[in-house]
């Protein structure tokens, strides 16, 4: 039996509901977005290109006169399954030439996954939006709709950066999110 001051989990976390394209409507009656960021090699690019990526990146920033959060996800890399593969590949050859130079590279896997701690990083924006004063039926369709046009500016933005934005539609997709963020020990599965 729960005690009165005791607030479950479904009170503690502030989704409503999951909506259709990717729309999430919070308890507090705000309206959230969420997009995945594929970034960019910025050390690649050559100075000329840095200086224009910076200038678009200013761009962008100055076209968000709404909330964003920008959430970064890291992931501890599992390469277990990846050395297991090449165990298997080395078992069913006879050869003693890919053996060693299996084993040379699982050694240096494993070393370097130790020395740098190897891990996977996504990039998300989530964006938010909360009219007030409108009637009840409006309300919901101008925030999507706010929503919606914000997304096509933060899109329109970083792709000029180079950058590629993923819309995120599928509830699925959302659920899977949200999983990950709440619970950080996992990996995000894509």
């Amino acid at each position: 039996m729960q005690k009165k001051n005791e607030k479950s989990l479904q009170d503690w976390i502030q989704i409503e509901k999951i909506m259709e394209k990717g729309i999430v409507k919070l308890k507090n009656k705000e309206y959230i977005k969420i997009m995945k960021i594929i970034p960019i090699n910025y050390n690649l690019k050559s100075d000329l290109e840095k200086q224009g990526i910076l200038n678009s990146y200013k761009i962008f920033l100055k076209t968000c006169n709404f909330d964003i959060q920008i959430l970064i996800q890291s992931n501890k890399e599992d390469l277990s399954n990846h050395i297991s593969k090449i165990q298997e590949k080395v078992n069913s050859e006879n050869n003693l030439n890919l053996t060693k130079i299996s084993e040379k590279y699982i050694n240096f896997i494993n070393k370097l996954n130790r020395e740098k701690n190897s891990s996977s990083k996504n990039f998300y924006i989530i964006i938010k939006n909360k009219l007030e004063d409108n009637t009840k039926e409006n309300n919901e369709e101008i925030n999507i709709q706010e929503l919606n046009e914000n997304y096509f500016k933060i899109k329109e933005c970083l792709s000029r950066c180079g950058n590629n934005v993923i819309e995120i539609l599928e509830k699925e997709e959302l659920k899977k999110i949200f999983y990950s963020f709440f619970n950080t020990r996992k990996n995000l599965i894509n």
